[in-house]
């Protein structure tokens, strides 16, 4: 997706230890105008599909699912990061691991929020290794339901996550992979 590369190449910032920071005007100050062109792009990439739902991690990811969900007239489901009183025992669960916080949560969602009846597109802001998705996928697994495809903003490709779950089969769609970040030079995967 050009216009995102373009914003990317503008206004994100290479930090050390692999680090991409957008929060500019993807995953902290929000530019509802590209977010609205991503949902569109999202959309466009699994036209057809039968979304029923769209499920992502909070808190990132929530934005750019809404936006897809706009288009894609499905609601949104985020799997918490953190267990409070309003949400009851009866949840899905998953280990994910973050690259960006480096710790490991365990991931939820209740189990009246999803069936095996539903068709899910994953949907996140970032893929790096990859476990963040494969947390979702599990959860969708447990459901029983089926798993369209993941959407993703922006891949490291160069991290390996994307290509992974690629070989596996999954259906995994992202708008900017980045093939390096080094010396702050950032590269782009021709799609």
């Amino acid at each position: 997706m050009k216009i995102l590369e373009e914003r990317i190449l503008r206004d994100g910032k290479v930090r050390p230890g692999n680090i991409l920071k957008v929060g500019g005007f993807l995953n902290h100050l929000i530019d509802h105008q590209l977010l609205d062109e991503i949902g569109k792009e999202i959309s466009a990439l699994f036209c057809g599909q039968n979304i029923t739902k769209i499920l992502t991690i909070e808190a990132s990811g929530i934005a750019i699912a809404c936006a897809a969900a706009h288009y894609v007239n499905a609601p949104v489901l985020f799997a918490k990061k953190s267990k409070t009183i309003n949400i009851s025992n009866d949840c899905y669960h998953a280990e994910v691991y973050s690259y960006t916080h480096q710790v490991s949560k365990t991931i939820m969602v209740e189990k009246d929020f999803i069936s095996k009846d539903d068709r899910v597109l994953i949907v996140d802001d970032f893929l790096a290794n990859g476990a963040a998705i494969a947390g979702l996928m599990s959860i969708v697994e447990q459901a029983g339901a089926t798993l369209v495809g993941c959407a993703v903003a922006i891949e490291k490709g160069f991290q390996g996550g994307g290509d992974e779950l690629r070989e596996k089969g999954v259906i995994v769609k992202s708008l900017a992979i980045i093939d390096s970040m080094e010396d702050g030079k950032i590269v782009f995967r021709e799609q």
